[in-house]
């Protein structure tokens, strides 16, 4: 057998998984949310994303993801560029620190922050003990927001810091050597270098922000229903799997079309300094 066969042969058991676990559940999404009860077809389901109820959720969801992806990017940045800036074995201490949450179970970290927004959590305990009037932060949209930014941070934080130490401390002198101050090194060589890791950072906190149920379920207290809570119920409660498929289409054309433009503009760019 040749080595070409023998890996191919390798690949066999990711393509079966590939095959039963992402293709074979998309064709099943497909077939649902484009039939009726009666296996008819129809377009009913996807058009129901126009319903009040459905749209003012597709709308939240979209407005607290796009908020979440901003915040993580005014951290990420700022925090790219000093994590770049240490010595190379603080560096690795720094992204040790930021990926040691991801090691946790999603939900703790989720209940952790269910624990420390309650009325009689940290945060209102802190504020009443400087005379502050405590505030309602669990079961409204600024929790979920809260959760999303702790829980999608590191998903901006590592590319933009990739992309950054990427940058050869070559050109930097040279810019500087030519006569550049810092903003315009930072706004002609670092900012256009980083542009790629910017818009992967971006796609990967706005899809996972867009689709997120759990953390509205459990931070929003059932207030805060956003187009996952709409689906997850109508799978798992309605029973409906035609109208939570149908939705699902609906919402994986938002996440594909995001992440076609992102290609875009990172293709336009090709993350080539600007002189």
């Amino acid at each position: 057998m040749t080595t070409k066969w023998k890996r191919q042969l390798l690949a066999g058991p990711y393509i079966i998984w590939m095959i039963g676990f992402i293709l074979l559940p998309i064709l099943m999404i497909l077939f649902y949310g484009m039939t009726d009860s009666s296996g008819s077809f129809t377009l009913h389901h996807m058009i129901a994303i126009a319903e009040p109820i459905h749209r003012k959720a597709l709308l939240l969801s979209l407005k607290l993801a796009l908020i979440c992806t901003g915040i993580c990017l005014l951290l990420s940045y700022p925090l790219a560029m000093i994590l770049n800036g240490m010595h190379l074995k603080r560096q690795s201490f720094v992204v040790f620190i930021f990926v040691l949450p991801m090691w946790m179970n999603f939900m703790l970290r989720i209940l952790a922050w269910q624990l420390l927004l309650s009325n009689n959590g940290i945060f209102n305990t802190l504020l009443d003990s400087l005379g502050l009037p405590k505030l309602q932060l669990l079961n409204t949209p600024s929790a979920v927001v809260f959760g999303m930014v702790y829980d999608f941070l590191p998903f901006m934080i590592l590319p933009i810091y990739n992309a950054m130490s990427r940058i050869g401390r070559d050109i930097i002198d040279a810019a500087r050597d030519l006569g550049a101050n810092s903003l315009q090194v930072f706004v002609k060589i670092i900012l256009p270098l980083t542009v790629t890791g910017v818009l992967s950072g971006i796609v990967m906190v706005f899809v996972p922000a867009l689709t997120s149920f759990v953390i509205s379920d459990l931070l929003g207290g059932g207030k805060v229903l956003l187009i996952g809570n709409v689906i997850e119920q109508e799978f798992m409660q309605s029973m409906d799997w035609n109208m939570g498929s149908g939705l699902s289409i609906v919402l994986m054309g938002f996440v594909i079309a995001s992440m076609a433009f992102m290609n875009v503009r990172g293709a336009d760019g090709e993350g080539t300094a600007v002189w």
